[in-house]
């Protein structure tokens, strides 16, 4: 029985001829990888910069927002009056409402006293801001003038803030050419459009930026009844208030930013380009290797067709080569990515990490990339004649 097993075990030819040659199987490998990690990061980068952009919107304690249709983006926000917030109360099933200020102003860093523009974000200390339960303790500090709560998230550039504030240090700088204190810390996270944060009162933002238009607000937190329709009280609150504001769902606020850095910025382009570049490289290379495998082996091809093997199993054999050349060109490049989204989260802070669907996005892409090459190069099979080779 195991000698009859032995007898019809199929001998692995593609295999076979990869290994034949170290060298350029180690290629191979090296250029699909290469292409494999550009792709990762390139499209690591772009869904990075979406997911980043919306740092602090996925925070925000709201069902739904108000907000000018004049704004562009989180570092374009214009405002709008905040009667039209209070005007929402009145529907029947808003429950709760926060206007937020929302403005870039210069931290001066308090080791280097170099300046660098921070989001500030200005609110009523007693409101529902954040989805952390412990925010609202934090924030009742806010109620002293002068009081700002800093992102231990800010990149580094803002000076050692959290470092000093954990040792007991009195940390004191100047925001817009006005004095503060830190008296908190909270964990936002930068993003694309600001690459560090600071919340504080109200009262406290107008002594900040004292030409803001008095009752004017850059967003408004509207949080519903619960089992409230959405939808429709999204709609209800766009047919009751004027057109100088605009009623988004949350989903639709976070998609609304997404879609600035995704159509009116070129940067989604760029990177969706790089990983088609990296996408073209590895075509190139997996051909090239597969073109020469088949173009060393014409002869060896042509000896098996002459002695009445099929078109079809041949070809199969530089199909096969295509699918292992894909699969052990793919690890090593998910390994690497994995290393260099750590790399990339720890340098900036950004949040790019793998996921499933960006795996599986790049491992269907290699497959087709070396599937194509691999149907590319058997055309070199196809027009073979064995008669003209001998």
């Amino acid at each position: 029985m195991i000698f009859s097993i032995w007898e019809k075990r199929k001998i692995p030819l593609s295999w076979l001829l990869l290994t034949r040659q170290p060298l350029r199987l180690s290629v191979a490998i090296a250029g699909i990888c290469f292409a494999g990690i550009l792709m990762f990061m390139q499209l690591g980068f772009r869904d990075g910069l979406f997911d980043a952009s919306v740092t602090v919107h996925r925070l925000f304690d709201a069902d739904l927002v108000l907000m000018s249709p004049r704004s562009m983006s989180s570092i374009s926000m214009s405002g709008f009056p905040k009667r039209r917030l209070i005007q929402a109360m009145a529907h029947k099933d808003v429950v709760g409402i926060t206007p937020v200020n929302w403005n870039f102003l210069l931290w001066r860093n308090p080791e280097t006293l170099i300046t660098r523009s921070i989001l500030a974000l200005g609110f009523e200390p007693g409101d529902p801001l954040l989805k952390d339960p412990d925010f609202y303790t934090k924030a009742q500090v806010l109620k002293n003038r002068g009081r700002v709560l800093f992102d231990e998230l800010s990149r580094d550039e803002f000076g050692p803030i959290p470092d000093w504030y954990r040792n007991g240090r009195i940390v004191e700088t100047e925001v817009a050419g006005k004095r503060v204190r830190v008296a908190g810390l909270v964990t936002l996270g930068p993003s694309f459009g600001a690459d560090g944060n600071l919340i504080t009162s109200t009262e406290t933002f107008k002594q900040l930026l004292p030409s803001m238009p008095p009752g004017s607000i850059e967003i408004g937190l509207i949080r519903l009844k619960t089992g409230s329709n959405v939808e429709e009280v999204s709609y209800s609150l766009s047919n009751i208030l004027p057109n100088d504001v605009k009623v988004l769902t949350y989903q639709e606020f976070i998609d609304f930013e997404k879609e600035y850095w995704r159509s009116s910025t070129s940067i989604g382009f760029i990177f969706t380009l790089g990983a088609a570049m990296g996408f073209v490289v590895g075509c190139v290379i997996v051909y090239q290797i597969l073109y020469s495998d088949v173009s060393d082996h014409l002869p060896e091809y042509a000896t098996l067709m002459a002695m009445g093997y099929e078109l079809k199993g041949l070809l199969g054999v530089v199909a096969r080569e295509g699918l292992l050349l894909a699969i052990m060109g793919y690890v090593p490049a998910y390994l690497s990515g994995q290393a260099l989204y750590a790399l990339v989260r720890n340098s900036t802070k950004l949040p790019v990490a793998m996921d499933s669907q960006r795996a599986i996005l790049v491992f269907i892409l290699i497959l087709v990339m070396c599937m194509g090459s691999a149907l590319t190069a058997m055309r070199r099979l196809v027009d073979a004649d064995p008669a003209e080779i001998f």
